[in-house]
């Protein structure tokens, strides 16, 4: 009975898919035009900078900042570092069953 139904619901969709589709389709040849743009690498003045940010007026400064001004996170030593990731290791729980292929 399933299957009879498969079957028939698959008849039906493609006949309403076939109709669907009979009616938009036109046998006229449909000629594909390229886009032409011959002003799109034209030479012209510069235009105004604008700022990303919004708000208002642009704000330059110079002169070198002092690396205080800039944090620089401590680094940990490398076996530190190894120390720790063996007693996370030594804490996980264990598999009761190995498989071996």
């Amino acid at each position: 009975m399933k299957n009879i139904l498969l079957v028939l619901l698959l008849f039906s969709t493609s006949a309403a898919f076939g109709q669907y589709i009979g009616n938009h389709v036109d046998s006229q040849v449909q000629v594909y035009h390229i886009p032409d743009h011959p002003a799109h690498a034209s030479y012209s003045q510069i235009g105004d900078g604008s700022g990303i940010v919004g708000g208002g007026g642009m704000f330059f400064a110079r002169g070198d900042r002092p690396a205080s001004d800039f944090p620089q996170a401590t680094a940990v030593p490398l076996g530190d570092s190894a120390r720790e990731l063996k007693k996370q290791h030594a804490q996980v729980k264990k598999a009761r069953v190995i498989w071996e292929n």
